[in-house]
């Protein structure tokens, strides 16, 4: 029982950290469109 708790948190902290790193490249590639954007307004 402990084993399959312990197996399915890791699992899950895992994917988020998937999720996370995916989400965070994604914005980051974002904001920097925005800011050069921004620049050629300028």
């Amino acid at each position: 029982m402990i084993k399959t708790v312990v197996i399915i948190i890791i699992s899950v902290s895992i994917f988020g950290l998937i999720v996370f790193v995916l989400v965070k490249n994604a914005m980051k590639k974002k904001i920097d469109e925005l800011v050069k954007n921004k620049k050629k307004l300028k």
